[in-house]
């Protein structure tokens, strides 16, 4: 196991590795209506590497994230990105008879990738034998978030008339949620209640370890309370949570959507440097590696003395 060294943050960091990544890798889903195309990146020495899975936000693909995702893997971890159904790549009409299950089908991929990593790890030139499928986390960005949170037992009131099943998944035990959405109900916009009628968490059997990532000028068009509406998923679940609030921080995060990424509204590569070293410090703690960059992670965002950011948990 590599050890950590400190960098300039205060958060000790393992020696990145050169990272080799396969797209697309194709996964059957006739069920689907169209084929699961799925992104895998792994560093290229190390065994017993833990998974992340990585759900994108609204309308990206299997192609965005790179921030999260080359830094991720570069220090250790197997990245695995599905392009969920409303990825603009694959252009799916506002009429489709799929669009309301939108939020379902997200999920299903994600089980889908986790039912086929023999697959996954077979496409990938060294990869084989190198997986610990014993330590396996969810993360997302914006839509990707509720997709991730599902699977650590957020529970969706859905609009098809479903209810709220439990689509909670035992073999991830860690998760990673980023500028999610909070409440629906009368927390919601009557424009986001009419477009996105699937955003209606319930956060009250989220009991999965989880880290979420707030950003404090966060202001969506979609919720009447602003920035502090993306603290629900933490303000609102059971268990064990960790918040990280980024001072200054809009939907972006100063960047983690994609290098150059054009929906980028406050760039700021040392807010993006903070959230990749705390979220990979805290993945490496949730999952049981090591807990040494998150112990420093929590020291040196403790209080708001850091100028870029809080970290603080229950």
């Amino acid at each position: 196991m590599p050890t950590p060294v400190i960098t300039p943050s205060g958060i000790p960091l393992t020696t990145a590795t050169p990272v080799v990544s396969v797209k697309p890798i194709v996964l059957p889903a006739p069920e689907r209506g169209t084929d699961l195309h799925v992104r895998v990146s792994a560093p290229v020495a190390g065994n017993e590497l833990p998974i992340v899975l990585l759900a994108h936000g609204f309308g990206s693909s299997l192609e965005g994230y790179g921030p999260l995702a080359d830094f991720w893997a570069a220090h250790g971890f197997v990245v695995i990105q599905p392009t969920h159904l409303d990825s603009r790549t694959v252009g799916l009409p506002a009429d489709d008879s799929r669009t309301p299950r939108i939020w379902r089908f997200r999920v299903e991929d994600m089980v889908r990738v986790l039912d086929e990593l023999d697959t996954l790890e077979a496409a990938v030139p060294g990869l084989a034998g190198r997986l610990d499928r014993s330590r396996i986390a969810a993360a997302g960005h914006s839509f990707g978030g509720q997709t991730a949170g599902n699977l650590l037992g957020l529970r969706v009131l859905d609009p098809a008339g479903e209810g709220a099943p439990d689509l909670s998944d035992p073999r991830v035990t860690a998760g990673v949620l980023l500028a999610t959405a909070g409440r629906g109900g009368a927390d919601l916009t009557p424009f986001a209640a009419e477009h996105f009628p699937f955003m209606n968490p319930d956060f009250a059997h989220m009991t999965t370890p989880a880290l979420v990532v707030m950003g404090d000028r966060d202001d969506l068009p979609l919720s009447v309370r602003g920035p502090e509406w993306t603290a629900d998923p933490y303000v609102l679940s059971p268990g064990e949570k960790s918040l990280l609030t980024l001072f200054g921080a809009e939907h972006s995060l100063g960047g983690i959507a994609g290098y150059e990424a054009k929906e980028t509204t406050d760039e700021n590569p040392a807010r993006v440097a903070l959230v990749q070293r705390v979220t990979w410090a805290y993945l490496r703690h949730a999952l049981g590696i090591d807990s040494t960059a998150w112990a420093a992670a929590r020291a040196a965002l403790a209080g708001d003395a850091h100028p870029l950011g809080r970290l603080e948990s229950k």
